[in-house]
């Protein structure tokens, strides 16, 4: 853990503070403006749609000014929308909520880099390790997170307008740490280079394939789950704070694995963990649909944010494998694209189907993409396995 790994695992905490505060808050103001129902995990799905549709100008900006700044830039861009959030629920107006959203899907599409920047900031040897201890920074996220949103919620005369407005305060505290990290430099070689292969061949591989898959799907089904739970824990009569608390519970399982998961995967495979991650997420399933009490949502989100974490460790540690150095910046955006996209579809989804049909049919309906995403585990290993045979 050297000096500049640790400052980025401190951003990467921020970044999932903002992401914990939006997920604990934007479904709650979303149904308090929105004209229908429905809609109200609108807001949840700009900020993914907005992640989705900035991963293309995220990889050019990263190509271009490199790390530091493309990272600088997400957080003037993090600063600014939570302003404009701020505004808009001071104002009552849905749509500019929507909107704010969607421009905060930069910083998110930024912040999504942080991992793959990890193990540009280690030896080869210990990349897996880079990876899963800077996503373990989120653990910041899991502990300011849910605090900032329940203690900041009534700080202004409008609900939830303080949250956002501390959430500009954390932008700015980031951009501070941020001005000291120093990526290393591109080599002069890969910046004069072709590019690389083809994006189309590099998508064909098993490999880039599956990895792309697992952190799509294993991202859709938290996503999924996680952004319905406040609505739902309302729905069942639990007040905001223990809809905070099963968020922390969730978000620490998504984050504290990271200081072993690296160590794990070096041991037993990046395909044992990740298979690990698909059984937790069959778990957090099975218990959700035992019943509503609070340690039925607790113990569920909690096994949801470990099935994750080796989930998403396992696919960012087998993307490394697949491109070659020119290609990093083509080959990130397509993998976040491919998370963005499945989340955008699952944050519409999750206040679609919580708020017509139901926190236990929205569970079964999650088994779908666990099912798939387990199946595509097992084509690789196969085909692994037939590789390997003389």
């Amino acid at each position: 853990m050297n000096r500049p790994l640790l400052l980025l695992a401190i951003c990467q905490g921020l970044f999932l503070t903002n992401n914990v505060v939006f997920i604990a808050i934007n479904g709650l103001v979303g149904l308090s403006l929105a004209p229908l129902g429905w809609m109200a995990t609108l807001p949840v799905m700009g900020y993914v749609v907005g992640g989705a549709l900035s991963t293309g100008l995220v990889a050019r900006t990263q190509a271009h000014y490199g790390r530091q700044a493309s990272f600088q830039i997400g957080l003037v861009i993090a600063l600014l929308s939570a302003l404009l959030c701020a505004w808009a629920a001071w104002r009552h107006d849905f749509w500019l909520l929507v909107a704010a959203t969607v421009v905060a899907g930069y910083y998110s599409a930024n912040g999504q880099l942080y991992r793959f920047a990890a193990a540009e900031l280690a030896a080869p040897a210990y990349r897996e390790k880079a990876v899963s201890l800077v996503l373990a920074g989120g653990l910041i996220g899991a502990i300011i997170g849910p605090n900032l949103a329940k203690y900041t919620r009534n700080l202004l005369a409008i609900p939830f307008a303080g949250a956002y407005l501390a959430l500009a305060v954390v932008a700015v505290l980031a951009m501070g740490l941020m001005a000291f990290v120093r990526f290393p430099a591109v080599p002069a070689a890969q910046k004069s280079s072709a590019g690389g292969r083809p994006m189309r061949e590099i998508v064909r591989q098993p490999l880039f394939f599956v990895a792309a898959a697992g952190a799509a799907l294993g991202y859709g089904v938290m996503n999924l789950l996680m952004a319905a739970t406040p609505l739902a824990m309302q729905v069942c009569g639990f007040p905001f704070d223990d809809a905070a608390l099963v968020l922390q519970w969730h978000v620490i399982g998504m984050f504290a694995p990271g200081f072993f998961t690296g160590h794990l995967i070096k041991r037993f495979g990046t395909l044992t963990i990740m298979g690990i991650g698909v059984l937790l997420n069959a778990l957090c399933i099975v218990i959700a649909l035992t019943g509503v009490d609070l340690h039925q949502f607790l113990i569920a989100l909690f096994l949801l944010g470990v099935g994750w974490n080796f989930l998403f460790t396992g696919s960012t540690t087998l993307a490394l494998q697949a491109y070659r150095p020119e290609e990093k910046d083509r080959a990130q955006a397509a993998i976040n694209f491919s998370v963005f996209a499945v989340m955008a579809v699952t944050s519409f989804a999750s206040g679609a189907l919580v708020t017509t049909q139901g926190w236990q049919l929205l569970n079964i309906g999650s088994l779908v993409p666990v099912a798939l995403t387990g199946a595509a585990l097992v084509w690789l290993a196969l085909r692994r396995r037939a590789t390997a045979r003389p």
